[in-house]
């Protein structure tokens, strides 16, 4: 088999201990150019990739895969392990990747300085140098601002292998997918084009499906009405029968039969009924089994509030006397006094780099806010404080945990499948964080990057509790949309020097 074609024929695959498989049953081709990989968090789109490269092997079915191949991770803990081998090659394809991902000459011994946007860069640097026969990407643009996503789109479109791309990045699938495969567990279904053109003809389907399968429904329901209307008239002429019976037996006077005759009539019109109701009976059962060819998706209720969230009673949240703060080698952040009012709703922007997470690490013990009032997501949460996250909330009381399990569906995944799992998937923690937040009652959310990792019926979700809540908001995040209906104020990050970064407070004007 050529070194860019992968296949999945009849692929399942189950977690240890899991109720259910998910997925039964997949089959797919993936050819040269780029195939999006779409679905829910906690969907199966990361398993699916590692099942690709070969991490995972399916419980059954077959992978043929490319000889060479290649997975990038979402999460940017750690340093790839080739980074060394990439600095120190003088090819020209390590000076190609570095030059398209702008990759910094000192970024070799500056890991954990990085932001994680330029991890992210460097990850996709050193795994295009590699030039595998199969590349799958996790979140690519995750962390990234609108200056890097346009860069990495070009050097993805260079690529010449089968490339496997997991994203809820609309613009960046439509860009570059040839063909995206809807991973709806316990199946997937392949759909040409980019995802808007398989998010239209889905749910086109989903619509044909949905009148059909009410169509069969009714029919159905008719025809066990009409089924036991028979059933009763037969009854009601059994019982005059039964009746008639009796007078014949007892009339000595009938003597040309014509009691009997009308006894044979009512007989038959009782079998008759009895026909009919079994006839009916049986095109609702036809009609019922029909139903299971329609492939209705069963929906669930989606969109939450933030209960008990209120604006807080002092007279601010936040208050810091200008100064600086180290970035790192030779590097500083100057800012001016910081404030945040009780009802004040601040985005905080920059390129990446500029210092935003550091700066809501510094913060974070300086908020005039209770503990138990401060819902506070970072930008990235690592695979062992996932784990304990989810350990802890598995503790809780029956009663409270099924009131996060319940704000957690309403985000748009499925706890089952969280419960299930040994380790949440990044986004399925940010929404987990995000429900254990909602039950303290906050007066102040703080999120770094909140619509990282997370899918768009989660980040449609978050949007409209965030609109709605009374409490004050610090939104640290490249995604314009996303402020651009909440935020009142703007603390902008721009580096004016190498060693300068200065923050700007200003009204929130979309950028």
């Amino acid at each position: 088999m050529p070194d860019d074609i992968l296949r999945f024929d009849s692929v399942s695959f189950a977690h240890p201990g899991a109720a259910e498989p998910l997925f039964r049953g997949v089959s797919a081709t993936f050819g040269r150019g780029w195939t999006g990989i779409v679905g829910a968090n906690g969907a199966g789109k990361t398993t699916l990739l590692r099942i690709a490269v070969g991490e995972l092997q399916p419980s059954g079915g077959t992978v043929l895969r490319p000889v060479s191949r290649l997975y990038v991770a979402q999460r940017t803990d750690d340093p790839p392990p080739d980074v060394r081998e990439f600095f120190e090659s003088g090819d020209a394809e390590a000076w190609q990747a570095r030059i398209d991902l702008e990759v910094g000459d000192d970024w070799e011994g500056r890991w954990d300085a990085l932001s994680h946007g330029e991890r992210k860069r460097l990850q996709i640097a050193i795994a295009l140098w590699r030039s595998p026969g199969l590349l799958a990407l996790d979140e690519p643009t995750n962390h990234l601002d609108r200056p890097a996503r346009a860069v990495l789109l070009e050097a993805l479109r260079r690529y010449r292998g089968a490339g496997l791309l997991v994203s809820h990045d609309r613009e960046l699938l439509d860009a570059l997918c040839t063909q995206c495969l809807f991973v709806t567990p316990p199946g997937a279904r392949m759909r040409p084009g980019g995802v808007s053109a398989g998010m239209e003809q889905d749910r086109r389907e989903q619509t044909a499906a949905r009148t059909a399968d009410d169509s069969a429904k009714h029919a159905a329901e008719r025809y066990r009405a009409a089924a036991q209307e028979r059933r009763e008239e037969g009854e009601r002429m059994a019982a005059r029968t039964k009746a008639k019976t009796k007078n014949a037996k007892a009339n000595k006077w009938d003597h040309d039969g014509k009691a009997e005759r009308r006894l044979a009539k009512l007989t038959g019109k009782d079998a008759w009924a009895g026909k009919q109701a079994a006839a009916l009976s049986k095109r609702a059962s036809r009609a019922q089994a029909s139903r299971a060819e329609f492939h209705v998706r069963k929906e669930f209720a989606v969109g939450f509030w933030l209960e008990d969230a209120e604006y807080s009673r002092r007279n601010f949240v936040l208050r810091v006397p200008a100064g600086s703060l180290p970035l790192g080698p030779g590097r500083t952040l100057v800012h001016p006094d910081l404030e945040i009012l009780p009802r004040d709703r601040v985005a905080l922007t920059g390129p990446n780099g500029t210092g935003k997470s550091t700066l809501l690490r510094f913060l974070r013990t300086r908020f005039n806010v209770p503990e138990e009032h401060l819902t506070f997501v970072p930008q990235e949460i690592t695979a062992a404080e996932s784990a304990d996250i989810l350990a802890d909330a598995r503790k809780l009381p029956d009663d409270r945990l099924g009131f996060v399990m319940t704000r957690f569906s309403r985000l748009g995944s499925r706890p089952g499948r969280l419960l299930d799992s040994a380790q949440p998937s990044p986004g399925e923690v940010r929404k987990l964080l995000l429900a254990l937040g909602i039950a303290r009652g906050p007066h102040l959310v703080v999120m770094d990057e909140p619509t990282n990792h997370m899918d768009l019926p989660g980040i449609e979700c978050l949007e409209e509790a965030l609109a709605a809540a009374p409490c004050a908001m610090l939104l640290s995040s490249h995604d314009e949309r996303f402020l651009s209906g909440l935020a009142t104020v703007r603390w902008n990050l721009e580096a004016v020097s190498p060693e300068r970064v200065e923050l700007d407070v200003s009204p929130y004007e979309p950028g």
